[in-house]
């Protein structure tokens, strides 16, 4: 029993503090688990004695951390797992050397912890829960506990509501008893550390390395120095300082007239006077504060900060900004600044807002429909953005200071409202029309997690938190707002209850439904107050509830209530009873598409987190990352969408056909219900955007975030186009190559990276800094690239090249204590100077950019002489040349510097209260742009006395970067979102030199604009209509040139020009700058015969004229035509357009192929359908011909032998095909990537399978050909990229016409009837050409161009086909078919065949066959339609009907029928090919392939069957004889990585397949049974490699951790698990048979192990009898990276998701070291084949005999693959160039063999060694081994 606290008290006494203490838990395997962020120990150390605190906080990332708080501690150490805190009891002092035993007047201590805070700033980790304590001898304890509350102990309960204190006092049970009377602090102690509580100043209070006194001591805060920000060596330099607060003072700043202020601050209360900066926040004069995460230090002093800005007229145009010098609000009064000495300068505003990339901040679980469903509202940190879904246009509501935590939009979508987080929290509510704020109120809560409109708006609900922690509901009365009223409170209610959901009724604006943890309530609004009851939820009291929904229109007595468990509760809210309760779980069966879910099972239910109701159809989204449409029965899953990332919230618009979704991850898209398409609507950064680079030549932005993410964004779009993660190393710093298509990338770990757009890939991996990068920069003419790290380095890399170098490196020349930031180093537009912050931070150095030779020092520190306190440089830019200008931003102005003598030319003061990070100046020096803290402000630089700003907000963290988008007509600010800014105004002359110092540039109007029309000047540059009519200008029209030139060559190549004017200086972000006047096609003549130019007409289509005749010989079977390669497009909304499968390898140039008649391979069959073409199969049913692609490949099949032809050529995937009408001749094109520069036509003979021409002309990709009727014309049409038409002859396969189309088209077909006519569908339109023959020369022409009439509601026709004459059929995107009078140009029959998409259209006779990305194939009868047509526009669709309807497997992407239309061939996405009959009414499937890439390959013993794996989850087992599939199990949403078939046994009825998963199972098929017979879980990790005993009673499996697992099949058990290839992943195990006791061991197997780190283990075993031992162990230097192209990065898109932590081979994951490839020898057991191994590219044998190696045989690639023959001594070899090589390991002769598309993966010979398989991506060839 205590005297002081009067209770019992628990007391720990012993001489040695170790072996006396207790410990929470009693063991250390069980866990506390307390989340709490905050630790109080009520406690009293005793006198004279030591005592010592041991707590065990666990991290997210599984980490365990000691935190150590001791008197015995003399100073502070920290370690990656251990923090010793020392304490001192001695209080009042301030003498070093305190810690010692405590005084004996030792008092009661309540010591606060800051967990979060704690591991935050010390190790950079984030706190997960408290694991254990240890409370050692000697001390006297009352009690301990945790919470997330920040409690004042000082205070009591009745004291907080009485004064109404802005604090959290201490429960009374926790409280420490006062006596009446006295004061708490003068028999307590109140420690709470860290003092800021996630405050931590940016840079260190001390100027000294000396450590700061470690002590508590009293009414003395001090700033907590933060050590993760600096080196090792500054961590252990920097002590903490742990602050004890005394008595509180509580004091408020004046308040302003007018409306309340919108951003609070909150500060300790310290000696010194605090001024109120820009942002809101306290400064101090000594140092500069941030907070960690966002919020402000402390919580004791409440000041008020004026409002930062003046809110404009058009705020939906204008950012919130104040010009200086209107009013003395700003600090620049407060110290003593004469604003009125500073002009404002105009325009006013002169910055627009025009996007925003960005989502949540606060929570992503915001995002609302409007009304109308035509757009989307969801907050991005402190702006609220609304985008239309259909334009993608942003408009903005700008006000809130903080993130925005809720919002809710009434009914009619006419009010919304919003609130920020805060305490306390502001709202507003807008006038959703025009954007205007129309109230701002303050809550009586703290940040609101909640807000709901009832559905006329007059009322409005809120749920948060009270000032004392407890949950509080809050209805607001709206319906005056507007009206010149405000928001009232007309309730406000308490309640115990945890609320995660609250929603007000739509049929009852009194009736209010809540739902949390345990509870689900009903509230109501009568007499002023806010009633609730909850409802009799039974057995699931218990439950976590997330989200609510009521039911609609005639269900809705019903309430839909979902949980965390999987629970979805139907809830009669009138009876307020359960009426039915599901659970909702995965299960999977095999063979099924989709996995179903089942209700009341005992496992781990799906967590949904939010689901939204329409009349018919239920939305969830679930923690796992899926969206899921169900009925409101719940029977069956109808939809399902999988996203990458868990799911935030969804919401069904108002007519229920779209479903809003987003993740946590940062994405925001919706659902359309009738295609079943995923439209992407924004991605999002998921942390803070540390750095920013700009591409102006391809119109690109990177960013580099804290989320490890590097990413790639169109600036027209604001789309993204790259995402590149680094799980391991954090990205820093980012910059473009100025003129190729690359980007430069710098880590934490010091690697600085070349990365290839066009290829994505790594181009090259440099390692020659020590520290974390903190600068990267290129030359703007490319010669260099110049990097920094936080070891002092400067490195300067030549990039002239495609795969830079390093040229010099310095080490200790860049200030070691910068923090890394994007202006700490720098180049001039000349790129002769660089300039950077060292050797020391007072410092700014100048060097010659060549030879890094110095060439100027200046000290800032001395610039300013009458300065109490020394400046330190902060950023840096240079500015336009003449004059050299270097701008230095300090630690308190920003100096202009003469670069040549360093001579101060002018400065800027108070530029912000803090230092400014971030500078940019525009490229004509008109605008200054500096950034500090969450305020960015433009300056006019050009006025060098007293030059004006203005200040723009709208970011809620610090701004980390600023940039001018060369053009200098917009800007970027990045830091919480990326701020995308428009300049309203016109560029001024350039200097010379600068990008728009050229003849094409824009001329400036000198005559004075408004705003209105500088955005509109704008506007029209970006490419954007205009706003008003322009204005005429007095400038002269520009002059348009006609030029042409004599051919390049004599071998007939000619180039034609598709730009419509000058294009070499363009300045819209298209990269085409549109003349005014007409526009002119300039072309080369081939041969030179006169000049000549054409001025189109005024018709959009631009024709090209055809090329003259040439009698000069040319090039056999070649015309290279080079065409101006335009802008990438965006692509159309339909899936026809075909894409390019991505690829990370790239052909090889060098290889050595057998002469013909020798090879040692034949390829006899290549199994699988390229799905991802369009209209690639074709067949002849009269003369049987039937040809599909596959890769590069053109496969013919004769479908009654089953033999193939292969057809070889392409580089590249093939896209399309055609056969002419005779049969004769088949064209195949395919597209441009990383093996050819532009698409391959390649023209086939039939009869023979010989290439006979190959033809080049368009860019992109080709989506369609099409022969002529007589067959005497190709056609050949560009995808959505290219966008032309060319015309051949096929005598001569010459280009004969070309036209450039003005939007992308989708499909093409000539005319049965006449061979002039073709027809295009696209975009709105349908439009008809003739060909005109005048002599040898063909042109086209617009015959008819008809829009598509209004009444069809279709946007774009996507398909066509000719039917009787003289009718087209044409379908469209929304799947209606629409029926054309081609000799009258008009529709006059629609009707709608289908819910999706109409892809393939074909008709004969009275019968058309649609097909659509709904997968249904269907037959119509159209026999009444030419009787129709007669009628006009009065015929009905009533006489069309469907006769037969078949469900495929995929969308239908090409068909062919029959002319009876009785039979035919359909393919489909899925790759797979089927026989469809109509008079049967059956499909089957002809050609089965892979859609995800093949994994293994294996046989059966007697080789009558193979077996493969692949990234779908599938396991199939093949027939050998015919190559047709068999069996095939499926295992949903994983991917089956490896596969072993077990060994013969003399039974065939006990074959068994072994497949291992990447979620680390193990599954067992039985072959005969065609079930599967045991499932196990021998590995936490994905499996990457399997392999059966053998005897086939054990399997051994390895994994991405490098664990090998033995198991046994027959009893389900794993006996032994092998560490040693621990860290690296297994790449391959085998196993062989031995003779007993040879190589010295016991034991009949002989098994081998690889792993990722270059390692291979040999083991000798005996499972029966339990014994395994090693026999050798080899390791081998890793490659070097000269000498091994490995992509080093993850691209989002190119890989799986679920595949991103497997590492297996260099192209499958990027970023791992080439695979360790090892086996044994078949015709000598003895010898290892190992193969990546070591720094040379080679083939090595080693002898487990010898001990040594024996032969090497060189290669000229890393190989990915490799296998041996059991029969004849070869080797194969798979490449990740596309090669595939044959080696007889005889001889040492090697052939190469092409026909991949990509890198060759896999190969295996058959165990017979007469055949060979090798895999690439999803295709698989079968080679027939020859001469064995």
């Amino acid at each position: 029993m205590d005297k002081t606290l009067k209770c019992t008290v628990y007391r720990i006494r012993g001489s040695v503090s170790a072996s006396n203490y207790i410990q929470l838990p009693k063991t250390s395997t069980q866990s506390l688990g307390l989340t709490g962020r905050y630790l109080y120990v009520l406690f009293r150390p005793m006198s004279a004695k030591h005592f010592v605190i041991h707590l065990d906080v666990s991290t997210e990332d599984g980490q365990v951390i000691r935190v150590s708080l001791s008197n015995l501690f003399k100073e502070f150490k920290s370690t990656a797992t251990w923090l010793q805190f020392p304490f001192v009891c001695e209080a009042g002092t301030s003498r070093k050397d305190l810690a010692g035993v405590a005084p004996p007047a030792a008092r009661w201590t309540c010591l606060q912890l800051d967990l979060h805070d704690i591991v935050l700033v010390y190790l950079n980790r984030r706190h997960s829960h408290l694991k254990s304590v240890r409370l050692c001898a000697n001390l006297l304890v009352r009690s301990l506990y945790t919470s997330d509350l920040c409690f004042d102990p000082a205070v009591t309960v009745a004291e907080a509501q009485r004064a109404k204190l802005p604090v959290t006092p201490m429960p009374r049970e926790m409280a420490f008893p006062v006596p009446k009377g006295e004061s708490w602090h003068d028999r307590y102690v109140h420690i709470r550390f860290p003092s800021g509580s996630s405050a931590a100043p940016s840079e260190p209070v001390q100027r000294s390395y000396s450590p700061p006194e470690a002590v508590f001591p009293r009414h003395m805060p001090q700033l907590l120095p933060r050590p993760a920000a600096f080196s090792k060596s500054r961590q252990d330099s920097t002590s903490p300082v742990v602050q004890m607060l005394g008595p509180t003072a509580t004091c408020r700043a004046p308040s302003a007239s007018g409306p309340l202020p919108e951003n609070g601050l909150s500060c300790e209360c310290t000696e010194v006077s605090c001024v109120v900066g820009s942002s809101g926040r306290s400064q101090e004069p000594s140092a500069c504060v941030e907070a960690t995460d966002g919020r402000t230090a402390g919580h004791d002093l409440q000041a008020s900060a004026h409002k930062l800005a003046v809110v404009p007229t058009a705020p939906e145009d204008v950012a919130m900004h104040e010009p200086l010098g209107r009013k003395q609000r700003r600090p620049e009064a407060a110290l003593g600044k004469n604003p009125f000495q500073q002009r404002s300068f105009l325009p006013d505003p002169v910055l627009r807002l025009k996007g925003v990339i960005g989502l949540g901040g606060h929570s992503t679980k915001w995002a609302l429909w409007t009304k109308d469903g035509a757009a989307v509202v969801y907050p991005c940190h402190a702006v609220i953005v609304v985008l239309r879904t259909d334009t993608r246009e942003q408009r903005f509501f700008l006000g809130h200071t903080d993130k925005v935590s809720a919002l809710a939009l009434d009914g009619s979508s006419s009010l919304l409202a919003s609130a920020q987080a805060g305490a306390p929290s502001m709202l507003r509510l807008w006038d959703f029309q025009t954007g205007s704020c129309l109230s701002l109120f303050r809550s009586p809560v703290h940040t609101i997690s909640s807000l709901s409109f009832s559905g006329s708006g007059a009322l409005l609900c809120g749920v948060g938190k009270d000032p004392h922690g407890r949950t509080m509901v809050v209805a607001w009365g709206t319906d005056q707002v507007g009206r010149g009223g405000q928001a009232v409170v007309l309730a406000k209610a308490h309640t115990d209850v945890d609320i995660q959901a609250f929603e007000v009724a739509s049929f009852d604006e009194t009736r209010m439904v809540s739902c949390g943890r345990g509870s689900v309530r009903l509230w109501r609004l009568r007499s002023g107050g806010l009633r609730s009851c909850p409802v009799d939820l039974g057995e699931h009291h218990a439950l976590e509830f997330t989200d609510l929904a009521f039911g609609q229109a005639q269900d809705r007595h019903t309430l839909y209530v979902c949980g965390r468990s999987g629970h979805i509760l139907e809830i009669d809210h009138q009876h307020m009873a359960v009426r039915h309760a599901r659970r909702l779980l995965p299960t999977q069966t095999p063979g099924s598409s989709l996995p179903r879910k089942q209700n009341f099972s005992l496992g781990p239910g799906i967590a949904i987190s939010s689901l939204s109701v329409s009349q018919t159809t239920c939305a969830m989204g679930s923690e796992d990352g899926y969206l899921r449409l169900w009925p409101l029965d719940f029977s069956s899953v109808h939809l399902e969408a999988e996203h990458e990332g868990p799911i935030s919230s969804v919401r069904l618009s108002p007519d229920g056909l779209h479903v809003l979704s987003t993740t946590s991850s940062g994405h925001l898209g919706f659902l359309d219900i009738p295609s079943r398409e995923y439209n992407v609507l924004a991605r999002s950064h998921t942390a803070l955007v540390l750095a920013v680079a700009t591409s102006y030549s391809r119109g690109q932005l990177a960013t580099v975030s804290r989320d490890r993410t590097v990413r790639i964004w169109d600036l027209a779009t604001l789309q993204q186009l790259y995402d590149f993660t680094s799980p391991k190393e954090a990205p820093c710093a980012v910059a473009f190559h100025p003129t190729q298509p690359a980007f430069f990338c710098g880590f934490s770990s010091g690697a600085v990276r070349s990365f290839s757009l066009e290829a994505a890939e790594v181009l090259v991996d440099h390692r020659c800094h020590r520290g974390a990068i903190t600068g990267l920069v290129a030359s703007p003419d490319g010669s260099f690239l110049f990097s920094t790290c936080s070891q002092g380095a400067l490195a300067q890399y030549d990039c002239t090249t495609t795969h830079c170098r390093v040229q010099h490196v310095a080490a200790n020349v860049v200030c070691q204590d910068a923090r890394p930031g994007p202006n700490t180093l720098a180049i001039s537009g000349d790129s002769r100077l660089l300039a950077f912050v060292g050797p020391s931070k007072y410092t700014v150095t100048v060097m010659d950019a060549a030879s890094l030779d110095d060439l100027l020092r200046v000290d800032v520190s001395t610039l300013d002489l009458a300065s109490s306190r020394l400046d330190s440089a902060v950023a840096i830019c240079f500015g336009p040349a003449p004059p050299s200008h270097l701008l230095v931003s300090t630690s308190s102005r920003v100096v202009v510097l003469d670069s040549t003598s360093g001579r101060m030319v002018r400065e800027l003061s108070c530029a912000h209260p803090v230092a400014c990070p971030s500078l940019a100046l525009s490229g004509d020096a008109r605008f200054l742009l500096t950034a500090a803290d969450r305020a960015i402000k433009v300056w006019d630089y050009s006025t060098q006395a007293g030059p004006s700003c203005q200040v723009y907000i709208g970011h809620s963290e610090p701004v980390q970067a600023v940039a001018f988008i060369p053009g200098q007509q917009q800007l970027l600010s990045v830091g919480d979102a990326i701020f995308l800014w428009d300049i309203l105004t016109l560029p001024e002359k350039s200097p010379p030199g600068s990008i728009l110092d050229s003849p094409g540039a824009p001329q400036t109007c000198e005559a004075g604009l408004n705003t209105r029309q500088l955005e509109d000047s704008v506007l029209g540059a970006n490419g954007l209509p205009r706003r008003q009519v322009p204005v005429p200008s007095q400038t002269p029209p520009p002059q348009l040139g006609m030029c042409a030139g004599p051919c390049e060559s004599g071998d007939g190549a000619f180039s034609v020009s598709d730009e419509e004017g000058p294009s070499e200086e363009s300045h819209s972000p298209k990269g085409v700058r549109q003349p005014s006047g007409p526009p002119v096609l300039v072309q080369k003549e081939a041969c030179g015969a006169g000049d000549g130019a054409w001025v189109a007409s005024g018709d959009p289509w631009v024709l090209g004229m055809p090329p003259s005749s040439c009698n000069q010989p040319r090039k056999q079977g070649t015309w290279s035509i080079r065409r101006a390669r335009a802008q990438p497009a965006a692509r159309p909304d339909s899936y026809k357009h075909f894409t390019a499968r991505y690829k990370s390898s790239l052909t090889a140039k060098n290889v050595s192929s057998p002469p013909a008649g020798a090879e040692r391979l034949r390829l006899k069959a290549v199994v699988g359908y390229n799905g991802n073409g369009r209209a690639n199969m074709t067949w002849r049913p009269d003369t049987g011909f039937f040809a599909y692609t596959c890769g590069c490949l053109v496969v013919v099949e004769d479908l009654h032998s089953g033999a193939q032809q292969h057809w070889l050529g392409h580089p590249e995937e093939i896209s399309t095909l055609a056969l002419s009408h005779d049969a004769q001749v088949l064209a195949s094109a395919s597209g441009c990537g990383a093996a050819a520069s532009c698409c391959q036509i390649r023209i086939w003979a039939v009869p023979g399978g010989s290439c006979q021409q190959l033809l080049s002309y368009h860019c992109t990709a080709v989506q369609a050909l099409a022969f002529s009727l007589d067959d005497r014309l190709l056609v050949t049409l560009g995808d959505y990229g290219d966008r032309t038409l060319a015309l051949w002859s096929t005598a001569t396969y010459e280009l004969v016409s070309s036209t450039h189309l003005p939007e992308p088209v989708h499909g093409v077909a000539f005319s049965p009837w006449g061979a002039g006519e073709l027809a295009c569908v696209g975009q709105g339109t349908l439009t008809l050409w003739l060909t005109q023959q005048r002599g040898a020369d063909v042109s086209l022409q617009v015959h008819h161009r008809d829009p598509i009439p209004e009444a069809v509601g279709a946007g774009e026709l996507t398909s066509l086909c000719y039917g009787a004459e003289p009718l087209l059929y044409c379908g469209s995107n929304a799947g209606q078919v629409c029926v054309w009078d081609t000799h009258a140009g008009r529709c006059f029959l629609t009707w709608e065949a289908d819910d999706g998409e109409i892809g393939v259209l074909l008709c004969a006779g009275s019968r058309l066959v649609s097909g659509s990305n709904t997968r249904r194939l269907r037959l119509w009868a159209v026999g009444a339609v030419p009787e129709l047509r007669r009628k006009g526009s009065g015929a009905r669709s009533s006489s069309v009907f469907m006769e037969r309807e078949l469900t495929l497997d995929g969308a239908i992407v090409s068909a062919v029928f029959h002319n009876s239309m009785d039979m035919g061939v359909v393919g489909t996405t899925a790759g797979t090919l089927w026989y469809v009959s109509w008079a049967e009414g059956t499909s089957t499937r002809l050609i089965s392939g892979y859609r995800s890439k093949v994994n293994e390959v294996v046989f059966s013993p007697r080789e009558t069957h193979c077996a493969t794996c692949g990234d779908d989850g599938s396991v199939r087992v093949w027939s050998l004889a015919s190559m047709e599939l068999v069996i095939q199990f499926q295992v949903l949403n994983q991917s089956c990585l490896c596969l072993a078939w077990s060994p013969p046994c003399g039974r065939p009825e006990q074959q068994r397949v072994a497949a291992g998963y990447s979620d680390g199972t193990l599954r067992v098929f039985s072959i005969p049974q065609t079930a599967m017979e045991l499932k196990m879980h021998p590995h936490p990790a994905a499996l990457t490699a399997i392999v059966f005993s053998t005897d086939g009673q054990t399997i051994l499996s390895g994994d991405k951790d490098g664990l090998v697992a033995v198991s046994r099949p027959r009893t389900g058990m794993t006996f032994r698990v092998l560490s040693d290839h621990r860290g690296a992943p297994i790449s391959t195990i085998q196993s062989t048979s031995k003779e007993y006791g040879d190589f010295g061991v016991e034991g009949t197997d002989l098994w081998l192990a690889a792993s990722g780190d270059q390692r291979v283990s040999v083991w000798a075993s005996d499972w029966l009898r339990d014994r395994c031992e090693l026999v050798d162990w080899l390791s081998f230097p890793a490659p070097t990276l000269m000498e091994v192209r490995v992509p080093g990065a993850l691209w989002a898109g190119r890989v799986p998701a679920h595949l991103a932590t497997v590492c297996c081979t260099p192209p499958q994951a990027p970023g791992c070291p080439p695979p360790s490839l090892a086996a044994f020898c078949p015709w000598d057991k003895a010898l290892l084949v190992c193969a990546g191994l070591g720094p040379h590219l080679e083939v090595v044998f080693y002898s487990l005999r010898q001990k040594q190696v024996v032969d090497k045989i060189p290669l000229p690639f890393c190989a990915v693959s490799l296998s041996l023959s059991p029969g004849a001594r070869l080797l194969a070899i798979g490449f990740a160039e596309r090669v595939l090589r044959l080696v007889d390991c005889v001889s040492g002769a090697a052939q190469d063999f092409a026909g991949h598309d990509d890198w060759v993966q896999l190969c295996r010979f058959s165990p017979s060694a007469s055949l060979l398989f090798t895999a690439a991506h999803n295709q698989i060839l079968v080679w027939e081994v020859t001469g064995c």
